[in-house]
């Protein structure tokens, strides 16, 4: 095989393992413009959260951002996108409040990517995400009992 075919074969994988992660139905994948705006919304955003692309695609992030948390939220995304550096862009995992569409509370893991233009300026995030509300829940049991058997002691 030529390097100019192996070349073209790598592009291709990378096109269809590039659509499977996109398109999966595991982890929700997002992606906001500089403005807040939600550009893309994949089959798990929409599992996690319960809005459609359609619904979600040209919404500010408030949809997912609980309201007590939109101001700290917008303050440091203000000040990412004017060119702070964030303290969460270098594969950092977070863990949030999130809301769904029906209102109810989530807990939420991810990591965002900054996304560049061609000259190299932000214009925007992608952001990872996992409902990891199922295990808080159970930590916070789990933390409930030790604390209980420690008064107990």
């Amino acid at each position: 095989m030529t390097a100019r075919a192996t070349e073209k074969n790598l592009e291709q994988d990378l096109e269809s393992l590039g659509r499977a992660v996109l398109f999966s139905n595991a982890d929700a994948i997002v992606t906001a413009d500089k403005d807040g705006i939600i550009r893309f919304w994949n089959p798990a955003a929409a599992r996690i959260f319960g809005f459609t692309s359609a619904q979600a695609v040209g919404q500010s992030l408030d949809i997912i951002i609980p309201e007590r948390l939109r101001k700290r939220h917008w303050d440091g995304y203000a000040r990412v996108m004017a060119g702070a550096k964030s303290r969460y862009g270098d594969g950092d995992l977070l863990a949030v409040p999130a809301i769904k569409a029906d209102g109810t509370q989530i807990s939420i893991e991810f990591t965002i990517i900054p996304l560049q233009d061609a000259s190299g300026a932000l214009n925007g995030f992608a952001a990872i995400m996992r409902d990891v509300t199922a295990r808080f829940e159970q930590m916070r049991a789990l933390k409930r009992k030790l604390a209980d058997a420690a008064k107990a002691t």
